[in-house]
């Protein structure tokens, strides 16, 4: 796994070795993935106004957008769900959901290397990454006994 920078120098850091400006927004919105591991955009909205009143909707949507093309952050958006970011990339990891509650976590890669699965059939493709998400009930969710939530 990649390091996790939690400060604002490493914050400073990584968007100077990706050649983007640094921005007082760009930090916020770094700041707020790193703090927030799977968040959705509102979330993230919400933490960078805590710190930046000011900041347009569209401005942490144009930002999330940067750091996403730029590798420093990594947008996943399960079946059913909203995009959702986070800070950990690189690293061929993977999640698990909760059918319930939505919930995600990571998993790390079974095979250790990318891609963690072989496809049947290339098409011609050069296949350098999987996805994987794993489905389930979460230990909150999987404890119940109401069975209309396990669907």
């Amino acid at each position: 796994m990649l390091h996790v920078p939690s400060n604002t120098a490493d914050h400073r850091r990584m968007l100077r070795e990706a050649e983007l400006r640094v921005t007082r927004p760009r930090l916020a919105v770094l700041a707020a993935v790193h703090d927030r591991p799977h968040a959705g955009t509102d979330t993230i909205i919400d933490a960078v106004r805590g710190e930046l009143p000011k900041v347009s909707h569209q401005a942490v949507y144009d930002v999330l957008r940067a750091l996403t093309a730029a590798g420093l952050v990594r947008r996943i958006q399960p079946m059913g769900s909203v995009a959702r970011y986070e800070a950990r990339v690189g690293d061929n990891h993977h999640h698990v959901v909760c059918r319930s509650c939505g919930v995600i976590a990571d998993v790390d890669c079974a095979a250790g290397t990318a891609p963690c699965l072989a496809a049947s059939h290339s098409h011609g493709f050069e296949i350098d990454e999987a996805e994987v998400i794993y489905w389930g009930l979460c230990p909150g969710c999987g404890s119940t006994s109401d069975p209309a939530r396990h669907h």
